[in-house]
């Protein structure tokens, strides 16, 4: 998306460095790119493969997913995998109704999100038409995410944002098709039931000519770690970094960017 953090928050020597050359795309509905009333994570990926040859970026490159991001990265991983160099996927957002997570742990996680959070995402999986309305009416509270409320941001997430006077620039341009072709579509896909489960996944580098990152914040009240850590343990191909302390805005933590892609380029 325009409004990605990632490209800003790259530290220009290190883009000199390593000869980074980033791409950031509007996804259907938002910005000026054509809704997709079909959208799905395979259709997503489909359109990350088409874009990379339109602009000629060779056979392999690499994908950084964040937050709901994160459903394009695992899509890329599951449908086009021999395009990629690598991936890395920053506090991705998980689908409590992915098939193989177990039960009393997805119930824990689920729960310690605020109530408005926990209903706005049981419409968007059992009732998808009704996300519009339930996300714009008034007699009950709606996402905390699309609502914007603060109560969701982390200790450190407030530190920083402060520190920055972060305001999104780009608030307007990525929403001016409208919340529902954008927010509330992206709830739908993101937590609809899924044609794949992540945890079902192969090894995409059997060979060990890429690799693949999660990196999150022990504090994130968006994503609960504990799901997230127990998804890292089913797949021992990621490599899986905690950060203590932190929340949900990893990449604007000062110099994390850097760390997040040196260490899927070089290792580091």
């Amino acid at each position: 998306m325009l409004d990605s953090p990632f490209p800003f928050f790259l530290s220009p020597a290190l883009v000199d460095e390593l000869r980074i050359y980033t791409v950031s795309f509007d996804r259907p509905g938002y910005g000026e790119s054509d809704p997709d009333p079909n959208r799905s994570p395979r259709s997503i990926a489909l359109d990350v493969e088409e874009l990379a040859d339109g602009l000629g970026l060779g056979p392999n490159f690499y994908v950084f997913g964040l937050s709901m991001g994160g459903e394009i990265t695992w899509a890329c991983l599951q449908y086009i995998p021999h395009r990629l160099a690598g991936a890395a996927l920053v506090a991705p957002a998980i689908n409590y109704w992915w098939r193989n997570l177990p039960g009393d742990i997805t119930r824990e996680a689920f729960s310690l999100m605020y109530p408005a959070d926990q209903w706005s995402l049981r419409v968007a999986h059992y009732a998808p038409w009704l996300t519009y309305w339930w996300n714009t009416q008034k007699w009950f509270p709606i996402s905390n995410v699309i609502a914007g409320n603060p109560i969701i941001f982390s200790r450190q997430d407030m530190e920083v944002l402060s520190k920055l006077g972060f305001v999104s620039p780009n608030r307007g341009y990525t929403r001016q098709q409208g919340e529902y072709e954008s927010l509330h579509r992206d709830l739908n896909v993101g937590f609809s039931g899924w044609e794949f489960d992540p945890l079902d996944l192969k090894d995409p580098f059997p060979n060990k000519n890429g690799s693949v990152h999660l990196w999150h914040g022990d504090e994130d009240r968006f994503v609960p770690v504990k799901l997230q850590s127990y998804i890292a343990s089913r797949l021992p191909w990621i490599s899986y970094h905690e950060i203590s302390g932190s929340g949900h805005l990893l990449p604007l933590v000062e110099g994390m960017t850097d760390k997040i892609i040196k260490s899927l380029l070089v290792g580091e």
